[in-house]
């Protein structure tokens, strides 16, 4: 397992440092500038769609999901452990640097995420049962013709299948374990057993009991850990100009920080930010045109700009909420990392601690546990949705079954499992599914862009798109 762990590192850090980086900031400078930065120009827009009607019962759909029950279902993936235990793991890797570049590869993703959802709604079909199934396999296998476009397609099925459905399950589930055990002592196992249950019990309900829950449990999960990061950064807020600093003066300098004591550099700082960052917003990693390909819109326009502001949220409000309250608790004034590493502080727990700075040890172990909880589970069965509709493209509804079992059974063994091992091994997969999807948005790109000039700042924009 050892041997097999340094393979699946080193495998990481060549992707991380070399091709994720050319591939998601080349690919969200390509579509930044040819839709002439949608992620400026449409952002009101975007907002507007999401919150001018907002519901949290949306109801049933014939088929599919309404539009913001497709950007919930694309948050509750988007929104998960990346966002409490990534974002610190980054920050412990990288520096308070790899922040600014997580905010750089969501600024670039914005634009990405655009465009994937925009091609997953030109891409969808309604199968014969009434189906929606859309997704980067129906666009590749448009993009590339032929023996070529199938080989990447079932590439991308085989990578999303392992990455999300089985061990992406066992990454949230062994977060949710692992805090649990802490904060309220019960092990790990028990949490598991809970856990796949109720994962099972929403899986067979398929994606209209999905869309039923995430559209009530993402704005909940927000609001509670929102709040509650609100809370610390009041009782600190001496210290957060100085944390805010850190993240910018770190992010070209990360070298300087603690005297050189974590021997971090302005690659590893961006390559965390790259990894880290893919990991908690997937633009570009081709998991939420998923949701999106199933969203009721007048045009894939609409779920684009809507898609965006999924990306927004992700990034920029609840990730930079973690980041905040992790740097102003751990590394300004007399934090516990502002003179160096210590080996008890880890990425699992840094969030925890954080928290117990102000609230005392035992509640703010709760509150993450109880957070993390929200944000993992929600991820989970998102995740779970993206890798069934990939397992209905390889194998039609007979893989369905035997799909859900697996995914089941992969929910408790990442509870008992490995920490370490789980998220690299994890890391691979998602940078191996952003190949074939990646190359697949640049060769559409013209596609993309003919939608956005349509539509794009349009009043009327009540014409379906043909």
């Amino acid at each position: 397992m050892e041997a097999f762990h340094n393979i699946v590192k080193a495998i990481n850090g060549y992707m991380g440092d070399y091709v994720l980086l050319i591939l998601l900031i080349g690919t969200g400078l390509l579509f930044t500038i040819r839709t002439k930065f949608v992620q400026i120009r449409c952002f009101g827009e975007g907002m507007k769609k999401v919150f001018g009607n907002f519901s949290m019962k949306g109801g049933a759909q014939k088929s599919g999901m309404s539009s913001f029950q497709a950007l919930a279902t694309a948050i509750a993936a988007q929104v998960g452990t990346g966002n409490i235990v990534g974002a610190s793991g980054a920050i412990l890797v990288g520096g308070p640097g790899a922040i600014f570049w997580m905010w750089i590869i969501a600024f670039l993703g914005m634009a990405t995420i655009y465009a994937e959802a925009v091609l997953a709604q030109e891409t969808r079909i309604i199968d014969a049962d009434g189906n929606v199934q859309g997704g980067p396999v129906y666009y590749i296998k448009k993009a590339f013709k032929g023996g070529f476009g199938k080989f990447l397609a079932g590439f991308f099925a085989v990578a999303i299948i392992l990455s999300l459905g089985c061990m992406g399950a066992m990454v949230q589930s062994n977060s949710i374990g692992s805090t649990f055990e802490t904060a309220f002592g019960i092990p790990a196992w028990i949490v598991g057993i809970v856990i796949a249950a109720v994962s099972a019990f929403i899986f067979i309900g398929g994606v209209k009991r999905i869309a039923s829950v995430t559209e009530k449990l993402v704005p909940i999960m927000a609001i509670l850990y929102l709040l509650g990061g609100l809370v610390i950064l009041v009782c600190r807020i001496a210290d957060v100009p100085a944390a805010i600093g850190m993240i910018f003066k770190y992010a070209f300098a990360p070298q300087a920080l603690a005297g050189g004591a974590f021997g971090a550099t302005i690659a590893k700082a961006i390559s965390q930010g790259a990894k880290r960052g893919l990991f908690s917003n997937e633009a570009g990693m081709g998991s939420t045109p998923h949701a999106h390909a199933q969203a009721n819109v007048k045009n894939p326009h609409e779920q684009g700009v809507v898609a965006m502001i999924g990306v927004f949220i992700d990034t920029f409000i609840v990730l930079t909420m973690t980041a905040l309250v992790v740097i102003t608790c751990l590394y300004t004034g007399d934090g516990a990392l502002a003179a160096g590493p210590v080996d008890a502080i880890n990425k699992t727990n840094m969030a925890q601690l954080s928290f117990g700075s102000v609230f005392g040890a035992n509640i703010g172990n709760i509150y993450v546990a109880v957070c993390l909880l929200f944000f993992a589970f929600s991820t989970i069965i998102s995740w779970n949705l993206f890798g069934k509709i990939n397992v209905t493209y390889l194998f039609g509804k007979k893989g369905e079954i035997v799909y859900g079992v697996i995914a089941v059974i992969c929910v408790f063994l990442g509870t008992v499992a490995g920490n370490d091992l789980v998220w690299d091994v994890q890391d691979t997969l998602n940078q191996l599914m952003v190949l074939p999807n990646a190359l697949a948005l640049i060769a559409l790109s013209g596609t993309v862009v003919a939608c956005c000039k349509k539509y794009a700042g349009k009043k009327d924009n009540d014409e379906k798109n043909d």
